[in-house]
């Protein structure tokens, strides 16, 4: 019985591309009372792992919380998943309106105490007296209503590359904290003032929305399904859009369009951008918006000194990095004083730019490599690795990537070996080849070769 992974993401995305088969990006949500959370989550990984479904998953006492990826031929199967539960009956999935087929390449099922961390003591109020749920149509009108104010639930670095127009949109790193500054700005308006809140997927506003009715507003209302179900929506109802620029979303995307319009512009020379991208220095890994003028020139990094860290010999990148959290372990939200036109907080609704038509909307250069050997041991003191050739051959001068989930990917130019205990220049499968490698090595490591 298969409870956890046991594939490296390289090899489920080596996997996909060699199926050729369309993938749906989605996500949903639901409240309800779990009474084995464990158990629960060990359901439902046996059966989407069979449907070869992918993503990352929160459970709870409270619920479940999913953004996911499926083979569009899987879809109905996985629905029938959700629906052998009560609780998930008629569930309403929001299906992504730009689709990768890499968007999540693992599926990972969490228990956690709550499937959104809102700080909030669910026994102080009753959280099921949520606000009135609008669809596309009936927010867009609730707009126009000059008794209507309009909040943003997103953190800052979501809500820079794409809002509600005329949308307060906090300065907050977690949604936590915008719970009590929201209620302190708008404490003069719970009698006469509709609040509309929105979100990503609406799950945030379902618990926002009966904190504030707790709270003492009237008239409270929320995006049913968030930006993204209201994207789909505008877009087969023919609706005109009220959100300008990209919604941010929490898989390889990074972000998905919803108008052709820029409203942010590159944290490092101030062009109009709103592609983001993580400091390529493992130590560093700031999540920032960077144009790709800037991404050729700084290599993907966001200062000169992560630059000079990453052409640094990798002993000494990991030196410099021991004893701290590295590499995708780490999210850095985006603020750094080297970044010089980072926006948050009040935010324009001008366009600065229109997008450029692209078919690719992947965020990152694909690196195309091939697996050729799996790690067998790492001798520590003498820091060598011993890895089995099992695919192609391996030469000197070869650039490689070991990679595995508690190394990440570390890249290495191969200019030493040993094949089979002794020195030479080529290694074939069912060789045992060994070589210098200044990080540790463990058994769940694969060596990649990268092909140009």
């Amino acid at each position: 019985m298969q409870l956890y992974n046991t594939l490296s993401a390289e090899e489920r995305a080596e996997l996909i591309d060699q199926a050729g088969k369309q993938r749906l990006t989605l996500s949903f949500y639901a409240y309800a009372k779990i009474e084995d959370p464990k158990k629960f989550r060990d359901d439902l990984f046996i059966e989407w792992n069979q449907l070869d479904a992918l993503g990352r998953t929160y459970v709870a006492k409270e619920g479940i919380n999913a953004q996911m990826s499926i083979p569009a031929e899987n879809m109905e199967a996985f629905r029938e998943t959700l629906e052998a539960y009560d609780f998930m009956k008629n569930i309403r999935l929001n299906v992504a309106v730009e689709h990768d087929d890499h968007s999540f390449l693992k599926l990972t099922v969490k228990v956690r105490d709550k499937i959104v961390a809102d700080g909030l003591n669910d026994e102080t109020f009753d959280v099921t007296n949520i606000g009135v749920h609008l669809k596309a149509n009936e927010f867009n009108q609730i707009l126009e209503d000059p008794n209507t104010i309009v909040v943003d639930f997103r953190n800052h670095y979501e809500s820079e590359i794409g809002h509600f127009k005329g949308a307060i949109t906090p300065d907050v790193e977690t949604f936590r904290e915008s719970l009590p500054i929201i209620n302190e700005q708008l404490k003069d308006f719970k009698e006469d003032k509709n609040l509309v809140m929105y979100c990503t997927g609406g799950i945030r506003c379902e618990k926002a929305s009966a904190y504030f009715k707790h709270q003492g507003f009237k008239n409270v209302f929320q995006l049913e399904g968030g930006i993204i179900n209201y994207a789909k929506q505008i877009k087969e109802e023919n609706l005109q859009s009220k959100f300008i620029g990209k919604n941010f979303v929490f898989d390889h995307r990074l972000g998905e369009r919803i108008t052709d319009d820029i409203v942010s512009q590159c944290h490092q020379c101030g062009k109009p951008c709103d592609n983001h991208t993580n400091c390529e220095n493992d130590g560093c890994h700031l999540l920032f918006i960077q144009c790709d003028d800037c991404k050729v020139a700084m290599e993907n990094c966001c200062s000169n000194e992560c630059l000079e860290i990453t052409h640094l010999p990798l002993a000494e990148q990991v030196k410099l990095r021991r004893g701290k959290q590295v590499g995708n372990k780490v999210f850095r939200k985006g603020k750094s004083e080297n970044l010089k036109f980072k926006h948050s907080g009040e935010l324009s609704d001008i366009a600065l730019a229109t997008a450029r038509k692209t078919t690719d909307i992947r965020q990152k250069i694909k690196v195309k490599k091939v697996l050729v050997a799996k790690a067998e041991h790492y001798y520590v003191k003498a820091q060598v690795g011993l890895f089995i050739i099992e695919n192609q051959e391996l030469n000197i001068g070869d650039k490689i990537i070991i990679s595995g989930p508690t190394t990440g990917n570390e890249e290495l130019i191969l200019d030493k070996m040993l094949v089979n205990g002794q020195e030479s220049t080529i290694a074939k499968p069912g060789d045992k080849v060994t070589f210098e490698v200044p990080f540790r090595v463990r058994l769940s490591d694969k060596l990649f070769k990268i092909v140009t």
